[in-house]
């Protein structure tokens, strides 16, 4: 599948759903960029660790989808998946 930015008609759409920004503590990394690099993720199946940069980090990426699932009570880690492809196997393990 391929992956394609949010346009503008649909960034107008989602900008009101999504919480406010703080007024104190640090900045907040900017929302399109972030939602780009979490639709990039979804769509491709990549590793969160291989999301472009030109979307911020990663983490901030996955920190910010568990807060918006979590808001939405949508998102249960009970049915969460693990990607085998990210746990680094011990050299020399018995099989």
């Amino acid at each position: 599948m391929e992956f394609r930015e949010l346009s503008d008609e649909q960034w107008q759409f989602i900008q009101p759903l999504l919480p406010l920004r703080a007024r104190t503590g640090r900045p907040r990394a900017d929302d399109r960029r972030t939602l780009n690099g979490i639709l990039y993720v979804l769509v491709t199946g990549c590793r969160w660790m291989d999301m472009p940069k030109e979307y911020g980090s990663h983490k901030t990426a996955w920190r910010r989808l568990l807060e918006l699932g979590y808001q939405a009570g949508r998102l249960k880690l009970g049915a969460v998946a693990v990607d085998a492809t990210t746990i680094e196997a011990r050299k020399g393990a018995r099989q």
